[in-house]
């Protein structure tokens, strides 16, 4: 695949063109990296990003036992990982994160430039298969996995926040894929809001 549709390929993950539908995947229980920062994992949430009809990963949300609140997600663990489904370099998906986190909350210029180059040193290039994950750590930042090996830390909570309102700010770029992330949590509030008191 050459450079040009690679590059493409990541800016239109990350674009408002993007068509998201359920997961067909992650039938299996979370990773055992993550699930020793993550005391009793559980599945909040799964769904597929697509592009022009092309699969690009498959997300899902772990979240501890008790869950979080998804209007302040910044303030909870939780784990967010990505299993591509093709080839991408390192570089393409940090520039178009970056671009991403752009839009959503303007940052400084200098911060921005920190950031951008923090992801480009911390994600690799992928090929189908891989799984980048980040796990929140509230107060601490990200800590980045590739296939259940760490990658690197970014030890800026404004970063974290930044980094997965791309997946969990309601003004994400990919509403539906948002919505089946947390889609467990909401069932959960439902759920707790129809029991009698």
């Amino acid at each position: 695949m050459s450079g040009q549709i690679r590059r493409m390929l990541a800016a239109g993950a990350l674009s408002l063109t993007m068509v998201c539908g359920p997961s067909q995947a992650f039938s299996e229980p979370p990773p055992s990296s993550l699930t020793e920062t993550l005391q009793s994992a559980r599945l909040a949430g799964a769904g597929t990003l697509r592009w022009f009809g092309l699969k690009i990963y498959e997300a899902r949300l772990w979240v501890s036992k008790r869950g979080f609140d998804p209007t302040r997600f910044a303030n909870e663990p939780f784990v967010l990982e990505l299993r591509y489904a093709r080839s991408l370099s390192g570089s393409t998906i940090a520039q178009a994160s970056g671009e991403e986190i752009e839009r959503l909350q303007p940052v400084d210029p200098q911060r921005q430039q920190r950031w951008l180059q923090a992801m480009q040193q911390i994600f690799p290039d992928v090929v189908d298969g891989d799984r980048i994950a980040g796990l929140n750590r509230p107060g601490r930042g990200v800590r980045f996995f590739l296939n259940d090996q760490p990658l690197g830390d970014i030890d800026d909570p404004a970063f974290a926040k930044a980094f997965f309102a791309i997946w969990l700010d309601p003004n994400t770029a990919k509403p539906d894929l948002r919505a089946q992330l947390i889609s467990a949590l909401i069932s959960d509030a439902r759920g707790a809001m129809a029991k009698p008191q």
